[in-house]
């Protein structure tokens, strides 16, 4: 029996690193509670109707279901943490009636990974802005989110914008159903080209035309540009290409800013402006979020949302590394005395181990040691 072997992508991780990513974890969330963000802690496990409040095929497929033995209905572990934080905005906090900041941090499982080096435990933690429609929230969640990069430096970050109402909006003017719209929106991730043009075969024009110079629209500003040359004028696209244009002005130089009409992974509750983080080093985008309006409406009140989030999992290669304290010794037997002074250097913020065994210094990772002189306790050298 191989009891010590773990499921297929879920790991341990081990002392240093994990002093790193909790390191990591508070500092992140000390820069959001200075930006306003409030802390929530929503459960791990929920009624699978409350986390799939709005239809979506691809976080279905990665939530672990179960039946609650108390109640004999179905539970869900949480795959996104999301849509917990709108329920507790859109219910628990509902008295709430202007902008709602809450960030949180906590682990989520999916029966599936993202990838083949992904997680299937992510570490998630992000943050969310409720109560306001106009592109300032969105841009108030892109900069928190290049902070947090920044934080744990997270070199040379690309920004991608998106937006998901361009497409929304042909696929609805179009008159696509709503499973041709799914699969469309699958394949334009690909840019493949041929599939696009065999599922969009009997769309009418311009829509048809549309869909099929969607996956050349990325770049630098001028693909905006285009894009209003190319794409039909309808009010979706105008309003998307202009939150866009605004989003990329604002942030000026601060980071290397492309667009990409085709690029909207993400969940299926999104509906407006969405980016993704990219750096060298990484094959996929290291964070992600948009905005996505109403999805709190399930639960009593939709309200305008933007957020973003990341798993910290996937920044453990570049967290700072974190000098291994050295500690100080006591000997088992002096313990008894030297209680209320262990205590005290406790206090103080020193590591005390208590050494059972005679261990060396290398072993207890000490290099001073507590003992009694004739002037009482002192902390000596430990060799």
């Amino acid at each position: 029996m191989r009891n010590w072997l773990l499921p297929e992508h879920i790991a341990d991780i081990l002392p240093a690193t994990a002093r790193q990513v909790e390191t990591a974890k508070a500092a992140m969330l000390e820069l959001f509670r200075t930006g306003g963000y409030e802390l929530v802690s929503p459960p791990m496990l929920e009624y699978i109707d409350s986390l799939m409040a709005e239809s979506d095929p691809g976080l279905a497929l990665k939530t672990f279901r179960v039946v609650d033995q108390l109640s004999g209905r179905q539970l869900g572990v949480r795959a996104d943490i999301t849509p917990q934080v709108a329920r507790i905005d859109a219910h628990l906090l509902a008295e709430r009636t202007g902008v709602t900041r809450l960030c949180y941090a906590g682990s989520v499982l999916h029966a599936r990974p993202n990838g083949l080096m992904s997680s299937r435990e992510p570490l998630q933690i992000g943050a969310e802005l409720y109560g306001y429609a106009g592109t300032e929230a969105d841009l108030e969640i892109v900069e928190l989110m290049l902070a947090s990069l920044r934080l744990v430096k997270v070199d040379g970050v690309r920004l991608d914008l998106g937006h998901i109402a361009i497409f929304r909006g042909l696929a609805s003017a179009s008159g696509l159903s709503a499973q041709a719209s799914r699969e469309l929106l699958d394949v334009l991730q690909t840019k493949d080209v041929a599939t696009i043009r065999e599922l969009v075969a009997d769309v009418a024009e311009p829509f048809r035309s549309a869909f099929l110079v969607l996956p050349e629209l990325y770049g630098r500003g001028e693909v905006l540009d285009k894009a209003r040359t190319k794409l039909p004028s309808l009010p979706e696209i105008e309003l998307g290409l202009m939150q866009l244009a605004a989003v990329g002005r604002a942030l000026g130089d601060s980071v290397d800013v492309s667009y990409d009409l085709a690029e909207l992974r993400g969940d299926s509750y999104h509906t407006g402006l969405m980016f993704a983080a990219y750096a060298p080093g990484w094959s996929e985008s290291i964070a992600r979020g948009g905005r996505y309006d109403n999805v709190g409406r399930s639960f009593g009140r939709g309200r305008p949302a933007t957020g973003f989030s990341f798993d910290l999992r996937d920044l453990i290669r570049i967290l700072p590394q974190r000098h291994h304290e050295q500690a100080i010794r006591v000997a088992a037997r002096l313990l008894p005395d030297a209680r209320a002074e262990v205590d005290a250097l406790r206090r103080r913020g020193e590591v005390v181990i208590i050494d059972y065994l005679g261990e060396s210094a290398q072993a207890l990772n000490c290099d001073r040691e507590l003992v009694r002189t004739a002037e009482g306790w002192q902390v000596v050298s430990f060799n």
